[in-house]
This record gives structure tokens, C-alpha cells and sequence, in this order.
């Protein structure tokens, strides 16, 4: 079962109703911090409990009077002071929490940085100082937490952008309280195998037409190597048909490692006309081919997935936007972050302070499916979103893209729909390589090619 995430709202009217029922939260909150220090992996002695001026302080001031009835040896550091954290074993981070809403500067921006410098284990109450909880961007600076004790219920800014690095272990405290059903304004944490997979397994009954004839275009001259990544991809991951399409004038006839692939010029895959989906992206480059391809793949009938250069071409000409809104069959659109900018007229630095509200704006814009990729990508289509919590660092190498492009397309051709293959692609994507790093603990030099064959053997422990 995946975790859903109240809205601040909602959260901030579970608090209200159950101070005015006469619950002790901030006692249930500092007793639960307090209890996670004692049972912490290391011998702990002494804490430096860094506490600040409103609940998140308190929480911190209950934590550090149990820690203290138990025989620790504890410091409480208001904002004003700048301990010594030398001599510690131990900081409990309880300055700012969810409702912090300004980029910590002077005193609070030392006090964090000194912690972060100082080397020592950090149990952050409820979210890392600094750090948005719902948003997952850095205010100015933030706390670097071993683990995070978040209450009542999970928050996304802890898994997503900067919160992957900042929260550390993340452990949710009900407090006692029960949450009202998911509205429609939450989102939801793919933390666990998408109950959709299960929907792919076969009957004994069935032949290669009914999991979908692919076509992918791409591989320009220089890169050849992308529609061949995001080919191979989609057929292991349970593809009926793949068909690949490049632009390139001197482009292979044949895979020798993937013989089962069928390698076409663009124009001619084009005019073939009997595809169950398309892709539009992997090496496809920004020529005037490119462009003139991409204008008559937007107006195919089929389910159309973009990526890479095919979502510049569609940044850089409006006349691309508008035939991409008015599309009335499924459109994905997969890009990262400066890809996502370029889409919607902005930074990457302001994609990046904000993901999921990135992407929420662009599925509604174009309407599409958008997964946002990253550090806890985002899912959304224009009233849906989830975040990703599968995956690490050994992704960040060229060509998974390409890789994610050909697992979103298999999932399609197999019968999910849009939505569902894309969040179920990229958690395969992402668990694949956390089943990698099992045996190569650093995280260095894992191949997009290597993804392939360890995600379809997730895919098939799934069904």
C-alpha cells in the first residue's frame, strides 16, 4: 500500500482538531524523539538539542527533559547560541518545522551550517530545518539529517529535489491520530511495487499483437545509440512488436544484439501507419527533419510519448504547443528538469524549488501525463500526482533516458494506461538500480544498458 500525503491544510486541520480535543501532541511528539535517540545504532551520551522558538522547539524541549530523566547528558541551544558540538554524540535538530516560510539567514543560517559541519548524527524533528516539506526546496540553507521523525503523516518535500539528501531516513509518528481519506488534492508515494503490475500477467491464450507495435523515432546522426536503448528496452520489458525509426541517412539495417528489432528510415516507418504507440525522442535532434517529423507524429491518432529534443523542438515553436494540447489521445512527456524549464518559460532553478507544482502545471498546460524526472520524480496528469521513491545516484549517466523512454512504451503496449505505465516505468527504472546497488554499494557505473535486463527480471517477480 503507497503512502498518500495530506495537503498543509489538511494537515493543519488534523492538528487543530486534536489540540481542541485536549490531544498532548507536543508530549506524544518530543516522548517519540526522545525514545528514537535511546534506541539509537550508537552508544549515544550526550545531545546537543538545538531548539527553537515555536512547536518544533517545544517538541525539542520534551525530547531533551526525557533524554536528560533517562540519564543522558543534554545541551539545549536556543537559536541565539552556537554550541560546541565537538563533545557531541548526537544533534536533535527541533528549530523550524513544517511552517517554516522564509529562507533561514544570520543566526538560524550558522547555527544550521555549524551542525552540518561538525560531522555528528542528526535526528531531525519533523523536517530537517531549512528544508520545505512540501515542495522539497532549500530555504536559504538546511540541516543534514542521519534521520528525520516526521508527524502524523509523511510529507513530500522529504522525497523529492533536496529532500533526498537532506531528510536521510525517514520514519512517520502517527501521534495517535487517524487520517481522513485521501482527497483529491493528495499525493501519493510509489514506495512499494505499483498494484498495477499485476495487471500484465499472461494467460497461455495470447500472440505478440496483443502487447502493442511500437514505433520509436529518433537517432540522428551522432546518436544512433539512444533509439537503440530505448528499443531494446521496451521489447525486453515485454513488448509485442518494435519498430524503430531514425533520422539518421546512415542509420544500422540490423541490432546484432538485438536482432528482434525492426530498423526503418523515419519517413518510411511513418507512412507505415499501423502502430499501437509511438515515441518521439531518444538522439532526435533539433533539424528542420526533426521538426517537420515531430509536427506529423503530434497529429497521429496513436498514444504518443516525448522526450528529449522532441520536448525542446516543442518548447522552442508554439505552433508544436497547440497541437500537443489539442491531441485527444494519451500524450506523456518525460523530461528533466532544464527540459521542464524550457517548457514552461522558466529556470531550472525554479523547477527545482518546486517539482511537483512544476510538473502539476505542465501536465494541465499540455495536457499530458508528465513525469518529471530526478531525485523523486513526479507523476502527474491534471488531476493526479505521485512521487517516486525508488532509485538513486547510479542513474545519473547518459542514456537512461533513452532506457525509461522504451519501459514506459512496453508498459503501454501491454495495456496500462498512460498514467499507470508511466509511475509503474519509473518505479522499475529506479528499483533496478537499487537492486544494482545491493552488490556495488558506492553507485558508480551502472550502465543504461545494464538496467534493462534488471528491471525486466523485477517486472516478472511483479506479475
Amino acid at each position: 500500500m503507497n503512502t498518500s500525503f495530506p495537503t498543509l491544510a489538511e494537515l493543519r486541520q488534523i492538528e487543530t482538531d486534536a489540540l481542541a480535543a485536549g490531544l498532548p501532541l507536543m508530549e506524544r511528539a518530543g516522548h517519540r524523539a526522545a525514545h528514537l535517540v535511546l534506541a539509537w545504532p550508537a552508544d549515544i551520551r550526550k545531545v546537543v538539542v538545538l531548539a527553537g522558538p515555536g512547536n518544533n522547539g517545544g517538541d525539542g524541549l520534551v525530547c531533551a527533559r526525557e533524554l536528560q530523566q533517562a540519564g543522558l547528558d543534554v545541551v539545549v541551544c536556543p537559536l541565539s547560541a552556537l554550541p560546541d558540538f565537538s563533545a557531541a554524540d548526537l544533534i536533535v535538530d527541533a528549530l523550524f518545522g513544517i511552517g517554516l516560510a522564509r529562507d533561514l539567514d544570520g543566526a538560524a543560517r550558522a547555527l544550521v551550517e555549524a551542525a552540518n559541519n561538525s560531522g555528528k548524527p542528526v535526528l531531525a524533528i519533523d523536517t530537517p530545518s531549512g528544508l520545505d516539506a512540501y515542495s522539497g526546496a532549500i530555504r536559504g540553507t538546511a540541516i543534514r539529517a542521519s534521520k528525520t521523525l516526521t508527524f502524523i503523516a509523511d510529507k513530500p518535500g522529504l522525497h523529492t529535489g533536496a529532500g533526498c539528501d537532506c531528510a536521510g531516513e525517514i520514519i512517520v509518528e502517527s501521534l495517535g491520530l487517524t487520517l481522513p481519506p485521501a482527497s483529491a488534492a493528495s499525493g501519493e508515494l510509489v514506495d512499494t511495487p505499483p498494484a498495477a503490475l499485476r495487471q500484465l500477467r499472461r494467460q497461455a491464450n495470447t500472440h505478440k499483437g496483443q502487447f502493442g507495435t511500437l514505433a520509436i523515432f529518433g537517432g540522428a546522426s551522432g546518436m544512433l545509440g539512444a533509439p537503440l536503448l530505448a528499443g531494446r528496452a521496451a521489447l525486453k520489458l515485454g513488448a509485442g512488436k518494435v519498430h524503430l525509426g531514425f533520422l539518421a541517412p546512415d542509420h544500422p539495417a540490423l541490432d546484432p544484439q538485438q536482432p528482434e528489432l525492426m530498423l526503418h528510415d523515419a519517413a518510411s516507418l511513418l507512412a507505415a501507419h499501423d502502430f499501437s504507440h509511438l515515441v518521439a525522442g531518444p538522439g532526435f535532434g533539433q533539424s528542420e527533419f526533426a521538426l517537420d517529423l515531430l509536427g506529423r507524429l503530434l497529429a497521429c491518432p496513436q498514444p504518443l510519448l516525448l522526450d528529449a529534443d522532441a520536448l525542446n523542438l516543442i518548447a522552442a515553436h508554439p505552433a508544436l504547443q497547440t497541437r500537443l494540447c489539442q491531441r485527444s489521445s494519451a500524450t506523456i512527456l518525460t523530461p528533466h528538469p532544464a527540459e521542464a524549464a524550457r517548457l514552461l518559460g522558466t529556470t531550472t532553478q525554479a523547477v527545482q524549488a518546486d517539482r511537483i507544482a512544476a510538473a502539476q502545471t505542465l501536465a494541465q498546460r499540455l495536457n499530458s501525463i508528465v513525469l518529471l524526472k530526478g531525485a523523486g520524480s513526479v507523476c502527474s496528469d491534471e488531476k493526479r500526482w505521485s512521487l517516486n521513491a525508488s532509485g538513486n545516484a547510479a542513474l545519473s549517466n547518459a542514456g537512461q533516458g533513452d532506457t525509461l523512454c522504451g519501459i514506459v512504451a512496453a508498459l503501454l503496449g501491454q495495456g496500462l494506461d498512460a498514467f499507470e505505465a508511466t509511475r509503474c516505468a519509473a518505479w522499475l527504472h529506479g528499483a533496478a538500480a537499487d537492486e544494482w546497488r545491493k552488490t556495488h554499494p558506492a553507485g558508480i557505473g551502472l550502465s543504461a544498458s545494464e538496467v534493462i535486463d534488471l528491471a525486466r527480471d523485477l517486472l516478472n517477480l511483479q506479475v
